[in-house]
């Protein structure tokens, strides 16, 4: 493991399913940038999210996956610019447990003008690969995506007391 510092936070909303903060049943994950070039989300999958008893449902693993690797553009560009999924797959390889942290990890890699491609993993606690995963992403002003206005109080980036500086990876 090396420890790999964090450059910036992205924006969190009130009731998306991934990220809100405010939505109960969601799964309230943050997002980190980090030195590589690389984002990482963190959450901690409870009890309504499980798929078998003790494991994280396997369309959750697809959903914070996707949702990881489709923020990543966000690095690199604006965050009035997302990534919208075109394809995405994913290969499952160990059980996700519940009640523990859990990190996925994605990068970009292929950047085109309209679209990228990207891949991610989840990790496990002892760092190993639960699910890896892959997709291909329009490139879209969150403006042509909604008509809602993404204001302050629905798009935000909140400092968290355990927020890290750095991350071993």
């Amino acid at each position: 493991m090396k420890e790999i510092k964090v450059t910036g936070k992205q924006p969190n909303s009130r009731m998306c399913f991934v990220c809100g903060l405010e939505n109960r049943f969601g799964l309230k994950s943050r997002f980190y940038e980090l030195e590589s070039g690389e984002l990482l989300a963190i959450f901690r999958p409870a009890t309504e999210h499980q798929g078998y008893p003790g494991r994280l449902h396997g369309g959750l693993a697809a959903t914070i996956l996707d949702e990881t690797i489709g923020r990543a553009v966000m690095i690199s560009y604006s965050d009035n610019i997302w990534g919208v999924t075109v394809d995405f797959s994913m290969r499952l390889r160990k059980p996700v447990p519940l009640n523990e942290e859990v990190r996925v990890l994605a990068r970009l890699t292929k950047d085109g003008k309209r679209f990228f491609e990207g891949s991610g993993e989840i990790l496990l606690a002892d760092g190993a690969i639960a699910v890896e995963g892959k997709g291909r992403y329009l490139k879209i002003d969150i403006n042509k995506i909604t008509d809602l206005e993404m204001g302050e109080d629905e798009w935000l980036v909140t400092p968290m007391p355990d927020d890290p500086e750095t991350i071993e990876l």
